[in-house]
Parts: C-alpha cells; sequence; structure tokens
C-alpha cells in the first residue's frame, strides 16, 4: 500500500518511522511519502492561508495550494482522505476498508480549517477521530494511517488482530506478563494453569465484565 500525506507540517510526521510501521516500510509493505503543501504554493512567500470571507477567528488553507499538491500525487486508483471533526468516525470497519485501497492520500487541514471548495472539488472522504477539536489535521491523521496500518497483510500477526478492544465488539481482556508478584499483586492463577480452555473462559469472561464496567454500549 501507498499513502502520500500533505502537510504544512512534515516534521509532525517522526513517529511514523519508528517500531512496527518503520518495519512495514522497510520490508515494503507500506510506503509512506510526506509532502510539503508550501512547495505546490504560487505565491512568492509560498503562503498557503489567508482570512475567512465574512469575518471570523484565526486563518484557513487556501485552495490552490492543496488542489495542485493532491493532482501532482493522484492516481487513477488514489483514495483521498481529511481528517475532520465534520466526518464520520473512525471504526475498525473503516479502518479495514481503508487498508485494502491501494493508493490513499491525506490532506492535513490547519488553523481553521480548510476553503471549502478544497472539499467539493477533490470530494475527500471525511473521517473523525472523535467529538473534540486539535490544532491540526496532522495528529489525527497519524491516528488514521497507524490505525488502517495494522489490517494491511503482514504488518502485525493475525492473531493480535483477533485479540484485542473492539475486534469481537468488547474491550480486551487484562493481561499479564513477568514478574509475577509485583508490588504485592499477583499474576491471576489461571492464567499460570496451562489449562488453555479455563484461560479462554477466563478472558472471555474478563472481557465481558471490562466491556460491562467501561463501555456498556457496545454489548447492546
Amino acid at each position: 500500500m501507498k499513502i502520500d500525506i500533505l502537510t504544512l507540517f512534515p516534521e509532525a510526521f517522526s513517529a511514523l518511522n519508528s517500531s512496527i510501521l518503520k518495519r512495514a516500510q522497510e520490508s515494503g509493505k507500506l510506503e509512506i511519502k510526506i509532502s510539503n503543501i508550501r512547495d505546490f504554493s504560487k505565491d512568492k512567500h509560498s503562503k498557503c492561508d489567508d482570512e475567512p470571507y465574512g469575518g471570523g477567528a484565526g486563518m484557513l488553507m487556501t485552495c490552490q495550494p492543496i488542489y495542485d499538491a493532491v493532482k501532482a500525487v493522484k492516481k487513477r486508483n488514489s483514495h483521498i482522505v481529511f481528517a475532520s471533526p465534520s466526518g464520520q468516525k473512525l471504526s475498525p470497519e473503516i479502518a479495514k476498508r481503508l487498508s485494502c485501497e491501494k493508493h490513499l492520500i491525506f490532506i492535513c487541514g490547519h488553523y481553521e480549517g480548510v476553503d471549502e471548495r478544497v472539499l467539493q472539488l477533490l470530494k475527500p472522504e471525511e473521517i473523525s477521530i472523535g467529538d473534540y477539536v486539535l490544532t491540526g489535521g496532522e495528529i489525527p491523521t497519524m491516528v488514521i494511517v497507524d490505525c488502517l496500518s495494522r489490517f494491511v497483510d503482514g504488518v502485525i500477526t493475525a492473531e493480535s488482530l483477533t485479540e484485542e478492544s473492539f475486534s469481537s465488539g468488547s474491550l480486551e481482556y487484562p493481561q499479564y506478563t513477568r514478574p509475577q508478584k509485583f508490588k504485592g499483586l499477583s499474576v491471576p492463577e489461571v492464567l499460570r494453569s496451562g489449562n488453555h480452555a479455563e484461560i479462554a473462559k477466563w478472558r472471555k469472561a474478563q472481557s465481558e465484565k471490562r466491556t460491562r464496567e467501561r463501555r456498556a454500549e457496545l454489548l447492546k
């Protein structure tokens, strides 16, 4: 899968070059390219923002640099995504669907957002990571990229995908590792028993209990 990210702040994406995503890129499972929208500005000072018509706080990103940046990387099979509080809320189903795309283009808004004509002309899929507003689209874009990348074949193990929160409509069960005892707290005996049937039964019960206590709406 190829991912192009268009942003005013390429340095914000250094986290994508570490850990699992770094290995995925090194193995060729992912190709992530970051492009600076300022490089496409026709303004002599590489300006990419201006005051909104009608007044209001802050600045808006202008049409031309974003439009030309997208056109420079867009291919026939490209799917464009725009992280926005107005979009559909990110879910495992959306992430799985996006992971099947051959080429994704992410537009990162900033300041007070982008000129509405960017959305009208390019028709990106708008995705929200929650009912709150951040200072820019860089962090939401990283969240979406990280989430969908886990569903790209070979990035992580299939077992990791099936035994985690939301994979079965509930939260993940508690997990433990060495040491057996720490600060007076012990690993549950069932996990040390070697009885895989009992371990599976315990994990299922703990998953349901945690979901009921913390996210009861998931059980409906």
